[in-house]
C-alpha cells in the first residue's frame, strides 16, 4: 500500500488539521453568539418558519426534525467544543475509526446551521469550510501516513477557489483587464478593515501590479500545485502570501484564512516522517470511494467554470460537498451606507433629535476608524452592506429588523455596537437614511481626524413606528 499514502506529508496534514479546527471554532463561535437575533424563534429570519416551507431533501438539517432556541444553541456550543477538541490534538489520541468519526460530527453540525441559515448563511466561505470539513475527515490521523488521494482532493478544491477566482474576474468587470479595480475596491468593499484606507491611497501604478499579480495567482500559479515538489510548495507560498496581503487589507471573515489553511496542506515541511503502520484495507476502501465520488462530482464546477455565464459561490448539492467559488466578479465604484436612526419625539419631524445606532463593523461615524473583525463574520453588518446597493437585498428581513429596535429587543441590539436609548426608553420612530461614503484625503483626516466624509442621498426609509398591532407602521 506504499503507493496509497505519502508519509512526507505528515507535518503538513498536522499543520492542516489544527489549522482547519479553528476555523471550526471561529465558524461555531460566530453562530453561537449571533443565531438567536438573526434566526432563533423571535429572529429576523427564524429557522421554524423556514423549515416549515422547505423539506429535509433541499435543506438537511438537524433542525428539519425539531427547533427550539436551546437546541441550536446546543448545537452550536457543542460544535465549538469539538472544534477545540480537534485544535488540542484530540483525534491523535483515538484510533483511526474514532478519529474520522470525530472529524465528521462538526461538518455534521455545522451543515445542520447553514442549510438553514438562509440569507445569514448564504456566502461562499460557508460551502468553502464544509467542502473543507468533509474531505478534512479522510485525512486520517498517527495511526497512518496522509492518503495520496486526499492531498489531491484538498490541492484540487484549492484549485478551483484559485481559478474559478480569476476566471470571474476577467470575464466580469472590465476593471480587471484594465488593471483598475483597486482604485476603488479598498473603499467599496463589504467591510473595511483599519488598513483599508491606507491601502486604497497607495499609488495607483502599485495599484495596478497588485490586479497584474492577482491575475497571476489565481490564473496560473494554480496549475504548479500539481507539479513535483518543490515547485508545488513554492506555489502554495505565494498563494498565502497574497491572502495574507487581502488579510490586511479588509474584513472577508474567514474566506481568506481557510484558502490559507487549504494552501498549508500543499506545503511540504521538512520534517522526518514518524513510523506508521500501513493503511487498513477497509480505509483504503472508503477514501477510494468517496474520492471517486468528489471527482464525478466535480464535473458540475468544471462545466461552471468554462461556461461563459459562470456564476459564483454555488452549491451543486445539498450537502455541499463540490461547489463553484468567486468573488468580487464586479466592484462597485461608488460606496452606499443605510444610515439606520430612531427618535423619542412625539412627531417624527425632519429636524427632530434623531440618534444614530453604531453597527460594530459597518462604516457609520465618518470620526470611527474600521476595526479588525476577520475571521470573525458580522453577518448583520455584511448584510446592511448589500441592503446600501438594493433594498430587494433586505426585503425579507429589514421591516422586522426595524421592528426589533422599536422595541428594543434585547437580543438584537447586542449585534449593534451602540444603541442611542435607555434600555427602558425605546424609540417611538426609527428611520433609514441612504449616505454615499468616500475616504478623506490625507489632508482631510489630518484636518478634521475622520477618515470617511459622508453626503445625504435619498430616504431609505421613512420614519417608522409601531401600531397598535405592534407591526411597524
Amino acid at each position: 500500500m506504499e503507493w496509497f499514502t505519502a508519509p512526507d506529508y505528515w507535518l503538513s496534514r498536522l499543520v492542516f488539521q489544527r489549522a482547519l479546527a479553528v476555523m471550526y471554532l471561529v465558524a461555531f463561535l460566530t453562530a453561537a453568539l449571533q443565531f438567536r437575533p438573526l434566526l432563533g424563534e423571535r429572529g429576523l429570519l427564524p429557522v421554524p418558519r423556514f423549515v416549515e416551507r422547505v423539506p429535509f431533501k433541499r435543506a438537511p438539517s438537524l433542525f428539519q426534525l425539531r427547533y427550539s432556541d436551546r437546541l441550536f444553541a446546543a448545537v452550536a456550543w457543542a460544535g465549538c467544543a469539538v472544534s477545540a477538541a480537534l485544535a488540542a490534538g484530540l483525534d491523535s489520541l483515538l484510533p483511526l475509526w474514532g478519529a474520522m468519526l470525530l472529524w465528521l460530527m462538526p461538518w455534521v453540525l455545522y451543515l445542520s446551521i447553514v442549510n438553514v441559515g438562509q440569507t445569514w448563511y448564504a456566502f461562499g466561505w460557508e460551502s468553502l469550510l464544509l467542502e473543507t470539513g468533509f474531505v478534512a475527515v479522510f485525512l486520517g490521523n498517527d495511526e497512518v501516513a496522509p492518503p495520496v488521494v486526499v492531498l489531491f482532493l484538498l490541492r484540487w478544491l484549492l484549485f478551483r477557489v484559485e481559478f474559478g477566482a480569476g476566471l470571474i474576474k476577467m470575464r466580469g468587470d472590465e476593471c480587471w483587464r484594465k488593471l483598475t479595480c483597486l482604485d476603488h475596491h479598498h473603499e467599496t468593499q463589504p467591510m473595511p478593515g483599519p488598513l483599508s484606507w491606507f491601502f486604497h491611497h497607495l499609488p495607483r501604478p502599485l495599484h495596478r501590479v497588485e490586479v497584474a499579480a492577482n491575475h497571476v495567482t489565481q490564473l496560473v500559479v494554480p496549475f504548479l500545485l500539481f507539479t513535483p515538489q518543490p515547485v508545488a510548495t513554492a506555489a502554495a507560498a505565494l498563494m498565502i502570501v497574497t491572502q495574507l496581503w487581502l488579510v490586511l487589507s479588509g474584513n472577508f471573515s474567514w474566506l481568506n484564512w481557510i484558502t490559507i489553511v487549504l494552501a498549508l496542506s500543499a506545503v511540504r515541511f521538512p520534517a522526518d516522517p514518524p513510523s506508521v503502520s500501513a493503511a487498513p484495507l477497509w480505509y483504503v476502501i472508503v477514501v477510494l470511494a468517496v474520492a471517486a465520488l468528489l471527482v464525478f462530482l466535480s464535473h458540475r464546477p468544471v462545466r461552471n467554470m468554462i461556461s461563459r455565464r459562470q456564476v459564483m459561490n454555488r452549491s451543486f448539492d445539498s450537502l455541499h460537498l463540490v461547489n463553484t467559488y468567486g468573488a468580487f466578479g464586479t466592484v462597485s465604484r461608488i460606496r452606499y451606507e443605510v444610515v439606520v436612526e430612531g427618535t423619542t419625539d412625539e412627531v417624527a419631524r425632519e429636524d427632530g433629535d434623531w440618534r444614530e445606532y453604531e453597527f460594530k463593523g459597518k462604516p457609520g461615524d465618518p470620526r470611527r476608524w474600521p476595526r479588525q473583525f476577520a475571521p470573525y463574520h458580522l453577518r448583520l453588518d455584511w448584510l446592511m452592506w448589500f441592503a446600501a446597493l438594493s433594498p430587494s437585498y433586505a426585503g425579507s428581513w429589514f421591516g422586522t429588523f426595524v421592528e426589533r429596535l422599536l422595541e428594543n429587543d434585547r437580543a438584537t441590539l447586542r449585534l449593534l455596537r451602540r444603541s442611542p436609548f435607555a434600555p427602558d426608553t425605546p424609540p417611538r420612530f426609527v428611520r433609514a437614511r441612504l449616505f454615499r461614503y468616500r475616504y478623506t484625503t490625507w489632508r482631510e483626516l489630518r484636518e478634521t481626524g475622520a477618515c470617511w466624509e459622508r453626503t445625504y442621498v435619498r430616504e431609505y426609509l421613512p420614519p417608522t413606528r409601531l401600531v397598535g398591532s405592534g407591526r411597524p407602521s
